[in-house]
């Protein structure tokens, strides 16, 4: 199942995601658990997760599918 937004920590199909707190871009070129924004020491980030721009979004094994 794709979705619009993965918290921190989810593991990730590859793609492009952008900040939902912030606007960072992150690309993802392999399956693997995306990693905090960057940015979040620098600002406010109350959202803490990721838009999926491209890409399949939650990897198909994602350990919290329903997040």
């Amino acid at each position: 199942m794709q979705k619009d937004y993965v918290p921190y920590g989810s593991d990730v199909s590859a793609g492009t995601f952008e900040c939902v707190d912030c606007g960072h871009r992150y690309s993802n070129q392999a399956k693997t658990s995306i990693p905090p924004c960057p940015q979040r020491q620098k600002s406010v980030h109350l959202l803490n997760g990721w838009k999926v721009l491209t890409g399949q979004g939650d990897a198909v094994k994602d350990p919290y599918p329903n997040r």
